[in-house]
């Protein structure tokens, strides 16, 4: 089973807090800022870039969030 979260940082009270953590825990306070199972994946272009180089679909597979490695994402 895959469990998701999505936090927008408009709608968070707290948002500034938020990006301060995120600039702490990652180096980078900008959204999206994107975790799998907890690793660090990275912003938009890091996550587009997985999906070019043929990696990010069996990543999701590994933690349960697709399926099958022929899913098109």
């Amino acid at each position: 089973m895959c469990r998701w979260w999505l936090l927008t940082l408009c709608d968070a009270g707290d948002g500034d807090d938020l990006q301060a953590a995120l600039l702490e825990w990652t180096g980078q306070r900008t959204v999206p800022n994107v975790f799998i199972k907890g690793k660090h994946i990275g912003g938009c272009d890091s996550v587009t870039e997985l999906h070019q180089m043929g990696k990010l679909v069996p990543l999701l597979n590994d933690v349960g969030a697709v399926a099958n490695t022929s899913a098109q994402l």
